[in-house]
């Protein structure tokens, strides 16, 4: 799914990262405790977060997101998307709650990171 597609169905707007939106992503999480997307985080995730400090931008930049959306309507600070522009994460706001989000967007083919870990154990 690319980046556009999950701005339509999550009726997002861009932060940054405008000239991203045709990337694709494969797979998505949500959390709001930076401690757990460190644990179950994986490179190319689209992370999901209601957390708007800096430590969100880190955290992705750490496990290698390919982008962040912040749900309940909420942006990241100007340090935030500062960072974020710096380092290439394209940042998207919803004013859905992480709940519908995530929804929306298994609904429509995205499978959630710990479907991909279910899969790996299998092999």
């Amino acid at each position: 799914m690319t980046l556009k597609k999950v701005k339509e169905l999550l009726q997002a707007e861009v932060v940054c990262g405008e000239s991203q939106l045709d990337e694709e992503v494969t797979f998505a999480g949500g959390s709001d405790l930076m401690s757990d997307v460190l644990a179950f985080g994986k490179p190319g995730i689209l992370l999901l977060t209601g957390l708007t400090n800096r430590q969100s931008v880190r955290t992705a930049e750490i496990i290698e997101a390919k982008a962040l959306v912040y749900v309940r309507g909420k942006k990241p600070d100007k340090e935030g998307i500062e960072l974020a522009k710096k380092i290439g994460i394209p940042v998207l706001s919803t004013h859905y709650m992480m709940y519908t989000s995530c929804g929306f967007l298994f609904k429509n083919g995205l499978p959630g990171v710990s479907l991909l870990r279910e899969k790996e154990d299998e092999k």
